[in-house]
């Protein structure tokens, strides 16, 4: 049986237990409403883990290169949105 390697955001949806503060519950449900409350989480975990493969990718560039200026690594992060989207997904975390 093989598996299948999903990138963020796709493949089937899947349950997961999630453990929050109550306040940030109230809040969520407060913004987005109830039905709407896993795809709110859905979406800023995929924005965290966007971030986290452009920060590791950034990482890796400066150990190779040096250090990038903050002008050059918001530029950046704007290419990597701009490709991705046009593309429509976005690669693994890792």
């Amino acid at each position: 049986m093989s598996e299948t390697a999903y990138s963020i955001g796709e493949g089937p949806a899947t349950r997961v237990s999630l453990s929050l503060p109550e306040g940030t519950a109230e809040a969520i449900r407060a913004r987005v409403g109830k039905r709407e409350f896993s795809a709110f989480i859905a979406e800023a975990v995929e924005r965290e883990l966007r971030g986290q493969v452009l920060d590791e990718y950034l990482a890796d560039y400066e150990n190779r290169k040096g250090p990038v200026s903050e002008p050059a690594r918001r530029q950046a992060r704007q290419v990597f949105d701009e490709v991705f989207t046009e593309e429509g997904e976005w690669p693994a975390a890792g």
